[in-house]
């Protein structure tokens, strides 16, 4: 593990990241390695926090829309205009199905880059969307010193919900309705997002750093910094989503935005590898967790699940440097990765949980050395090894 993790660190795939792995529900391996930057001032600690990016989607939205599911008020195979009213008159969208949407499979467009809208051609913010100061149209706040009109939402929903949609059914990753699913949530169960994770699933786990806006509970230099973000907020991006689009929804999203600590992380992947269950308690059925995690389209040689990851299909017949994750996980583990450089997985079969937090993208996003090492792969790859060597007597 130290070696793969150090070769990390030298060919400046991440500064520091830490590794958590729990067998059998109790965690037999938890270690921080490098610093919070190439400085190395500041050591990376087992109680940091990192901006988890797309890990978001399955840490946040998803166990909402899994309850909703699990309580009759969301159908999957029912069109989602049902339940989004925006999309009842849009002609390429009034019969795409929960189902297709969150397995990727429903030809929506990968990702609209929102900042355009604020920007102006010579890199400026537009001020009628975004302030240094607050006040009653600027509520929501972007950044130190920066607020968001609070029209700007109903903007960017306009222009998801007037976005195309490929005729061809096949894998296209999107994001789209995951900033609008935080909207939709609070529709379905009469109350706030944020209140209704933490109420229905963060505390019920024990989950009390994973959540939004960090830089408003007071973690202070215990959050990672992501980017030198050189385009929108001008300076080193430390405590506020690295996500514009989430940024620009107020820090608060369904794509990514939420923050956490490896031990939260882990505690909220067991509950998805023990099927919605703990401490006795059954939070979301097994059979609804079942088959969140199952593959849904193989036949378009899709291998997702619904909201989350799942292994290549042929994953166990392809070499360590081209499988993802490690060609020995089962075909019923599944799990997400971040763009920051972050990597969750649980494997049911196997009763193993691998958390992966780095912050890959500082001091820029160009840095896609941890891609073109493998190095989460070849880290899970380690423990899977050691679990099929005999214990001597």
């Amino acid at each position: 593990m130290d070696s793969i993790m150090e070769m990390g660190i030298d060919s400046l795939a991440f500064p520091g990241a830490q590794l958590l792995v729990a067998k059998n529900d109790t965690i037999i391996f938890h270690k921080a390695y490098g610093f919070h930057t190439y400085d190395s001032i500041q050591p990376v600690a087992l109680n940091d926090l990192y901006d988890l990016a797309s890990v978001t989607k399955i840490s946040g939205p998803l166990p909402a829309l899994m309850k909703l599911a699990d309580e009759g008020k969301l159908d999957l195979d029912e069109p989602f205009s049902r339940y989004w009213k925006p999309w009842r008159h849009r002609k390429n969208k009034k019969d795409l199905t929960l189902r297709e949407i969150l397995a990727h499979q429903a030809g929506l467009v990968p990702y609209i880059v929102f900042l355009q809208k604020v920007l102006q051609k010579n890199g400026n913010l537009k001020k009628r969307f975004l302030h240094h100061s607050s006040s009653k149209r600027f509520t929501a706040q972007v950044y130190d010193g920066l607020y968001i009109n609070h029209r700007f939402e109903r903007k960017m929903n306009r222009i998801i919900n007037r976005s195309k949609v490929s005729d061809e059914k096949k894998y296209v990753y999107s994001g789209l309705t995951f900033l609008i699913f935080p909207q939709l949530i609070e529709q379905l169960t009469g109350t706030d997002y944020q209140t209704y994770l933490d109420e229905n699933f963060y505390q019920p786990l024990g989950c009390h750093t994973l959540g939004y806006l960090p830089k408003e509970s007071y973690f202070g230099n215990a959050i990672v910094p992501t980017e030198m973000d050189t385009l929108f907020r001008k300076t080193v991006v430390q405590g506020w989503v690295h996500d514009e689009n989430a940024s620009l929804k107020g820090g608060v999203s369904g794509n990514a935005g939420l923050f956490g600590t490896a031990d939260d992380l882990a505690k909220l992947m067991l509950f998805y590898q023990n099927y919605g269950k703990v401490d006795g308690q059954q939070l979301i059925s097994a059979e609804t967790v079942k088959e969140f995690t199952e593959v849904q389209y193989p036949e378009n040689d899709n291998r997702r699940g619904l909201g989350f990851d799942k292994p290549l299909l042929n994953n166990s017949e392809l070499p360590l440097g081209e499988a993802y994750p490690s060609p020995l996980a089962s075909p019923k583990s599944f799990g997400h990765s971040g763009f920051t450089g972050t990597f969750v997985w649980a494997d049911p079969e196997n009763r193993l949980t691998f958390i992966f937090l780095s912050n890959r993208v500082y001091p820029s996003r160009s840095h896609r050395q941890l891609y073109e090492l493998n190095i989460r792969t070849a880290l899970q790859d380690v423990f899977y090894k050691a679990m099929q060597i005999p214990i001597q007597n």
